[in-house]
Formats: C-alpha cells, sequence, structure tokens
C-alpha cells in the first residue's frame, strides 16, 4: 500500500473504541502480554491524557501510535523502572512513544513507517528533543534501523520482553531523513496528513518566523500583498525608521545601490562607539545578528565544546550550536509558574556545576519577553568561572533602558561579549546591520574573521542615521509599550481561558487553555485572514503546544489580529459559544503612525 488515501490525524473521539479494542486484541489475545478483558477492551492509566495518531483509509482504521508527553508528569515506563533506574524520564523534554499497533492485514504496509514519522513530527513540533521507548526484542532491529539506541534496561511484561530505548529527536529525524528521505517524498504527495505540522521539516533544521513573507511572495512578484499581510510572526518594528534614515536613502538610491560601501564599515563603528560610548577597538559589526553569531560561535566551540542555552529561547543559538557545530548543549529551564523569570542563584549553580564553555543569554529573553536586571547579571557573571564566557544578546534593551546594557563589562572582561542587533530596535530589519562588543583582544580577532565589505552601503547609511536620532527611537519604544499594553487587554477579553504574557518588548504570548485547540491549529486559522503568528510550539516543550507569539504591530493591525484570533477561536471550538465580536466604534489602541 502507497499513501494514497491514507490519512494522518490525531485520534477522533470515535476511535478510542477501535483503539481499545485493536489493543486487546494484539496485547492480550494475539501476544500475551496481558489478560484478556471480558469486554474486548485494553485500557490504561494514561488513556485520556496522552495523545493517540491514527492511520486510516476510508472508513477503515490501520493503525495507531500513543505519545506521552513530559507535561503529563508520568510515563507508561513508570509502571517498570523508577526513575533512579531511569533517570532519563526526569528530563522535561522527553517523549515517550509506545504501542505501535497496525492491523494484521496492513503490517507490511507503508503505515507502520507512516505511523512512526507522524509521533516523530508531533514531538518535534512540540519541542521534543528526546525520545524513550519500549521495543520488542523480536522487532529490535526494526527499532535499531529507526535510530533507536538501548539505554542497557530491559523490561518483562507478560509473556514479552522489550528494550528500553531513546534518541535524541535530532538524530532520529537524521536517520529518517537519510533513510526514507525518497520513500517519504513518494508518500508524502499523496497522503492525506490532518496533523498540525508539516508533513516534511524545514530543510536546515532550524525554525523561524517569516512565514508570512511567502504570504507576500518571496519571488517579489506581488508585493502589493505586503498591504493586505499582517506579519506578526516576525519581531520587525510597527514604526518606520527615523525621518534621517528615510531621508538618507531616498537622497540618492542608485548610488547607494551602485557604490562598494567603507571596506571595514569604519564610520559605523565610529557612530556605535560615540552613541554607546564605548571604545572603537572594543567592537566588530556584521550583517545582522545571526552573522555574528555563526562567525564568532564557529571559531570559538567545537563538537567537544559545552554550552548552557536558556529554555525557552532563541531558537538560532540551538541550531548554530548543537546542528552545525555539534556541541554538547544543555538547557537552564525557565519555568511558566516563575513567569519564566531567571533564577541567578540556581543559574549561578548550574554554570558552577556545568564546566561551560559558553552561555547564552538573550536579553530581554525572546520568545519569553521577560528582562533579567543588569545588576543581577553582574553579580551573576562575577561569581562564574574564569573559563566560562558569556554571550549577551541585546537585540530588545531598547524596549527596556539602555543604560541596562552589560556593553560596558564587556568592552574590559574577556569573559563577557554583547551582540546587539540594529534590525528589531531601530527599524532595519531589511538592512541587516548589527555589531558586537568584546574586550580589544577578542573583538580584533572578530575583526579579523570579518570578510571584507560585511555590511551593505545602505545599510551602513541607515545604521548611522539611526543612531544619530536617539530621541525618534526613545518615543517609539514608549510607544510600542502603550499599544502592547492595549493588545494585551484586548486578546485577554476575547475568553477567560486564555493568558496573555505581555513582558517588557515588542511582543507578547498567548496561552490557549489545555485541553482546547493547538497553537498550530490556532496560527493556521489565523493565516486564512492574512493575518501571521508564530507557533512557539517547536521551540521548547514547555510551551505544550499552546502558546503562540504576537508582534506589537500599529492600531489597525493590531485590531486585524484580535479580530482574526476571535474568529479561528470560533471556528476551533465549535462546540462553545462564540466569542462575541468587539463593540462597534470602540478602538483596540490610541492612534499610531
Amino acid at each position: 500500500m502507497g499513501g494514497r488515501d491514507l490519512q494522518l490525524r490525531v485520534a477522533t473521539p470515535e476511535d478510542l473504541q477501535w483503539i481499545h479494542g485493536l489493543r486487546h486484541r494484539v496485547y492480550a489475545q494475539e501476544l500475551g502480554q496481558h489478560a484478556p478483558d471480558p469486554a474486548g477492551r485494553l485500557r490504561d492509566g494514561l488513556d485520556g491524557e496522552n495523545v493517540y495518531l491514527v492511520a486510516a483509509r476510508g472508513a477503515a482504521r490501520i493503525g495507531f501510535v500513543s505519545v506521552t508527553p513530559p507535561w503529563l508528569g508520568r510515563y507508561a515506563l513508570d509502571k517498570y523502572l523508577s526513575r533512579e533506574e531511569l533517570p532519563l524520564l526526569g528530563e522535561s523534554d522527553v517523549f515517550e512513544v509506545r504501542i505501535l499497533t497496525v492491523e494484521p492485514r496492513w503490517r507490511s504496509t507503508s503505515a507502520t513507517l507512516l505511523l512512526m514519522y507522524a509521533a516523530l513530527r508531533w514531538i518535534a513540533a512540540r519541542g521534543g528533543r528526546q525520545v524513550v521507548a519500549m521495543g520488542r526484542t523480536d522487532l529490535l532491529n526494526m527499532y535499531l534501523s529507526a535510530g533507536l539506541r538501548p539505554v542497557g534496561r530491559t523490561v518483562h511484561s507478560g509473556a514479552l520482553t522489550f528494550e528500553v530505548l531513546t534518541a535524541s529527536v535530532t538524530d532520529l529525524t537524521k536517520v529518517t531523513m537519510d533513510r526514507y528521505r525518497t520513500t517519504l517524498k513518494r508518500l508524502g504527495s499523496d497522503v492525506d496528513w490532518r496533523l498540525d505540522m508539516p508533513f516534511a521539516p524545514r530543510p536546515d533544521g532550524c525554525e523561524h518566523g517569516g512565514a508570512s513573507f511567502t504570504a507576500i511572495g518571496t519571488d517579489f512578484r506581488s508585493l502589493h500583498r505586503r498591504h493586505q499581510v499582517v506579519a506578526a510572526d516576525v519581531l520587525d518594528a510597527w514604526f518606520p525608521p527615523a525621518p534621517g534614515v528615510r531621508a538618507v536613502l531616498a537622497e540618492d538610491p542608485g548610488w547607494a545601490a551602485r557604490t562598494s560601501p567603507p571596506t571595514a564599515a569604519e564610520g559605523l563603528l565610529a557612530e556605535v562607539a560615540m552613541a554607546r560610548s564605548l571604545p572603537t577597538e572594543t567592537l566588530a559589526v556584521g550583517a545582522g545578528s545571526s552573522d555574528l553569531i555563526f562567525r564568532a560561535f564557529r571559531q570559538w566551540l567545537t563538537p567537544q565544546s559545552r554550552v548552557l542555552l536558556m529554555d525557552p529561547g532563541y531558537g538560532e543559538y540551538a541550531h548554530v550550536t548543537e546542528r552545525v557545530i555539534g556541541c554538547r548543549v544543555d538547557r537552564f529551564r525557565l519555568r511558566r509558574e516563575d513567569g519564566w523569570r531567571i533564577d541567578p542563584v540556581q543559574l549561578s549553580a548550574a554554570v558552577r556545576a556545568g564546566h561551560y564553555d559558553l552561555v547564552v543569554l538573550v536579553n530581554p529573553n525572546n520568545p519569553t519577553g521577560r528582562h533579567a536586571p543588569a545588576a543581577d547579571l553582574r553579580s551573576l557573571i562575577a561569581s562564574a568561572p574564569a573559563r566560562t564566557r558569556w554571550w549577551i544578546d541585546e537585540a530588545y534593551l531598547g524596549y527596556v533602558d539602555l543604560t541596562e546594557s552589560l556593553a560596558d563589562l564587556a568592552a574590559t572582561d574577556p569573559r563577557v561579549v554583547v551582540c546587539s542587533s540594529l534590525s528589531k530596535m531601530y527599524a532595519l530589519s531589511g538592512m541587516r546591520a548589527a555589531y558586537l562588543v568584546a574586550e580589544p583582544v577578542t573583538a580584533a580577532q572578530l575583526r579579523r574573521w570579518t570578510p571584507p565589505w560585511p555590511v551593505s552601503l545602505p545599510a551602513q547609511l541607515a545604521a548611522v542615521a539611526a543612531l544619530r536620532d536617539p530621541v525618534y527611537y526613545s518615543g517609539c519604544w514608549l510607544r510600542t509599550g502603550v499599544l502592547r499594553g492595549q493588545l494585551a487587554s484586548d486578546l485577554a477579553a476575547l475568553d477567560e481561558g486564555l493568558v496573555v504574557g505581555e513582558a517588557v518588548a515588542n511582543f507578547l504570548t498567548l496561552t490557549l487553555p489545555s485541553g482546547g485547540p493547538s497553537a498550530a491549529q490556532l496560527v493556521n486559522e489565523c493565516r486564512r485572514r492574512d493575518v501571521y503568528l508564530r507557533d512557539l510550539s517547536p521551540l521548547s516543550s514547555q510551551y505544550q503546544g499552546r502558546t503562540v507569539r504576537i508582534a506589537v504591530r500599529d492600531t489597525a493591525e493590531n485590531a486585524r489580529m484580535v479580530a482574526a484570533c476571535q474568529a479561528a477561536l470560533n471556528v476551533l471550538r465549535p462546540g462553545r459559544a462564540p466569542v462575541p465580536p468587539m463593540p462597534a466604534g470602540v478602538p483596540l489602541a490610541g492612534s499610531a503612525r
């Protein structure tokens, strides 16, 4: 059987009776793992909380697989092994895959592969980083070929013996795509994929916002669509660049396009030094912060390096350290119940115990929007081991207070580097300009690794003009706070079950109630209305597949986002009373540009 007409979906209530019946026929009657039940049904204590993915063809149900997410706090393996015997179960991003079951007549078809693949995609789409499973010893080769590896624990259940298996989601995805790419490509064109994530992962493995540009058109042939699409899935500024920026770009665009820029961006370096009261020799520039991240990390780190990231945190850092370089990466867990705030005492202890080469902090954090006070970070760094380098990303600091910067510390302490994008705070995302602050020896090394003409002439002109108008941008940052507060209030008013995290930057988060639609479903439904939000689920399992990030836009676009969320919730929760529309004539925020 190929993929044609094969449907993959999350189990419906109508599927559960069939699942319980098939489990009984296979695991009680066929394999003898459990005692037969007079009712012909086999259930367990996780039913109702775990997730079943079902393969069906027309009216015929073919097979299923179960996924237990970490936020349930318990796994089927807990019945057989203690957490001391299997400490892996104590990690916060471990998903359990179990009871992969296919009707006898379909076992030699592609259904088994597609169910295993669907479970992997579901887990990856919810921030899973590790998979654990019990594999029947008589089928062990199948699991080993999929990339799973034994942990050295055997489980006996009835007449069956199982090996406990595990693998990282990254490794499983690589093995799956290397081994089955052609097959999955063929099946993917035919299968009726009803899950809330794309069938195939991104080619580079890194999750970014920016899907809104696909709606505008990446071939730039339908740029008029930019006026119809609300691009709140990326954190570009809602306000235009300063008047001086627009003037310098408009003065002679032909000259700016055809002329080579200053080779080492000397004028931009001098302007950053003046604006931030820093010595020029402590600076390096790049075409956006990603340019600086890739350039610096690939020089400093190796596969043997140990790195500590915040979780949740900006996905680019995990991508570069784990997937590009292959470092040994740990996560410092930020907790929703703590308001996603960093506990300096706990982080200090983790850094001392971890022997890390690099610790990465985005402050304010993206995607949580929480800011750690500079005084706390200075104390934290002062008490840290001398071997540990700190990378502080201050892309959104203007929305808090530029005096909270650690740039002065970075200019003198060889353990500290500050990276600051000019994109988000200065409305220059299309220009791609950023700078880095480090003590002179480190900064000189980075400049040596920098190719000539690292920043285009239009970007240099724009960045210099932007840094010369701090008054304009201070007003924009303050106005962003007002718009954010009103947007948060309007979204919270849609439903008492919604949780809005306002935080401090140019975005907020919206968390849906447990048991309702997923973040991916909300995002997809809003896209039907040309409103693009960011599903945070792939960044961290702590979001439980229920949180979206929404960039603050101007008054009119904020109103469209609220209306789109309202309409989407009405579609996704058909059994509930519709969310009433906002009263006519009531503004969602004050006037804005």
